[in-house]
């Protein structure tokens, strides 16, 4: 007999644990949507290995960009030029796709020579407004693709 109540017990215990989340449940708001991506090279069959950005709910992720211009060169006169065509092509990027310059919340620079950050760093400025400048970090590389200077990459948000 003390078996069965014991049973009980725990049924009723489960019972009223189970009643308990059924009534959290449905007074608890709906989880948010899944975020989803949107990958550029999705929509270019002739992408390279890998997608120029990814949007993702209100934001947008660039891989990493060169100085290079329309014909896939880079600019003669060192890292000055090549900063600021670098940057020229992550602001033509974030217009194309619903963002800007002030939206960028965050930069990731790779330098062939470390020795060159302050002459990046003076374009690099002119790109943004002294009181929305992003978080940023700089490393040295042992190379870069092209043989390029810089490469900078970023994350903004979308408007």
């Amino acid at each position: 007999m003390n078996r069965i109540k014991s049973s009980v017990g725990i049924l009723a215990v489960v019972f009223a644990f189970a009643v308990a989340v059924e009534a959290r449940q449905k007074n608890s708001p709906p989880p948010p949507p899944q975020a989803t991506a949107e990958y550029a090279s999705a929509a270019n069959p002739n992408a390279r290995n890998f997608s120029e950005f990814v949007k993702v709910g209100n934001m947008i992720y660039l891989a990493g960009k060169l100085g290079t211009d329309s014909t896939g060169k880079l600019p003669t006169g060192g890292i000055g030029p090549e900063t600021k065509q670098t940057l020229e092509n992550i602001k033509a990027t974030l217009e194309k796709n619903g963002s800007s310059m002030d939206n960028v919340v965050k930069c990731t620079v790779m330098l062939a020579d470390m020795k060159e950050w302050g002459e990046m760093n003076v374009v690099y400025n002119t790109f943004f407004k002294k009181e929305r400048l992003p978080a940023r970090s700089a490393f040295g590389t042992s190379g870069l693709a092209l043989n390029g200077r810089v490469e900078i990459e970023c994350m903004a948000t979308l408007k």
